[in-house]
């Protein structure tokens, strides 16, 4: 995919994702093929499993626990939030 066939894809500049497209290029997360006066960009199949096994590395039991805290407390603020009264007609 090109920077510009990205770039559609959101709300920001072309700049701003030649810029990121730049950054994930440098740590192996996608590779550039020059084409001309454009990038093809490609996802880095290794770059990608890397990071998942560095995100496993410090993905914990205790994050697990911290997850699971989190979700109940969610649950119980939307159990609990209060009611609006319905408008009559």
């Amino acid at each position: 995919m090109y920077a510009g066939d990205v770039a559609a894809r959101f709300d920001v500049t072309r700049s701003a994702i030649s810029q990121h497209l730049g950054v994930l290029t440098e740590v192996g997360l996608v590779k550039a093929e020059r084409q001309g006066r454009q990038r093809l960009y490609r996802i880095e199949s290794s770059g990608i499993a890397r990071l998942q096994d560095e995100i496993a590395s410090f993905w914990t039991h205790e994050l697990d626990e911290l997850a699971r805290d989190a979700d109940r407390l969610a649950d119980a603020r939307r159990t609990h939030a209060p009611h609006t009264p319905e408008e009559k007609t």
